[in-house]
């Protein structure tokens, strides 16, 4: 039997503030196979963000074990397994869409061959192609979005973790930007952890969903997708995708009430 990609057993974190304990996590359970595209989603507040940071190790958990790719978060950073994308797209203004993807691969000493190399794939991965030489205030904030995930895919890891990247974006974009984001999963077959606040979002992107739980952020529902990988926009109609998105709503339901 394979290891899972993202391994959690008993995970939880309590963060010490001036107002007195914050417990953020208790005891997560979880394990993430290779190639899955796995969305949280739960209330504000619920650890969702804090358990992704915990997976790329920019948290620590006060007890527990999480590992990746077998070994643990902190030398899965070091060895550069996962890519993050944050909520915004934290491109600098000062350098063009190039020059912000190649950034990382400047940072890990990579030959100006491989990072030109690098950054043309990953623009044309991103349907970005052209835009190179912009600078990011010239380009709309979906393109821009598209920019960060671009710069996250550069150095090409295996994992993908993504804080919800299109949370600030309309509805229009955003359900392109989630066709554009399940083509791209389908041709990296990178594994993907996503956190959501949208029910159809998560739904339609998932091969699994985490439902979470208020603070402390517990697991209440692990779904297992039964929608095909092929996935149109329309399928948010059928009756198979408006069940899941039920046992989504009815797992964030019990959460509140436990």
């Amino acid at each position: 039997m394979k290891k899972p990609v993202i391994h959690a057993q008993d995970v939880s974190l309590t963060f010490q503030t001036n107002d007195g304990p914050v417990h953020a996590l208790k005891d997560v359970n979880l394990a993430i196979n290779r190639g899955e595209f796995v969305s949280f989603i739960g209330p504000s507040g619920c650890g969702k963000t804090t358990f992704l940071r915990c997976i790329a190790a920019l948290e620590t958990p006060t007890s527990g074990n999480l590992h990746v790719n077998s070994i643990s978060a902190e030398e899965a950073r070091k060895a550069r397994s996962y890519g993050y994308v944050f909520q915004a797209p934290g491109l600098y203004p000062w350098r063009t869409i190039a020059s912000n993807i190649r950034l990382p691969l400047e940072i890990m000493n990579y030959t100006k061959q491989a990072q030109k190399e690098r950054v043309e794939k990953v623009l044309d991965l991103v349907d970005l192609k052209g835009f190179g030489k912009k600078y990011p205030w010239q380009l709309s904030g979906g393109m821009q979005q598209r920019a960060s995930i671009a710069r996250a895919l550069s150095f090409d890891a295996d994992i993908l973790l993504m804080d919800e990247p299109f949370g600030a974006l309309d509805e229009i974009v955003r359900d392109k930007l989630n066709e554009e984001l399940l083509a791209l999963w389908a041709r990296t077959r990178k594994t993907i952890g996503f956190v959501t606040h949208s029910i159809p979002e998560a739904v339609y992107l998932s091969t699994k969903i985490v439902v979470m739980s208020p603070r402390p952020g517990r697991i209440t529902d692990v779904i297992e997708s039964p929608l095909p990988k092929d996935r149109p926009l329309s399928i948010r109609d059928t009756p198979e995708f408006l069940a899941v998105a039920q046992r989504v709503r009815a797992g964030l339901e019990a959460g509140h009430g436990t």
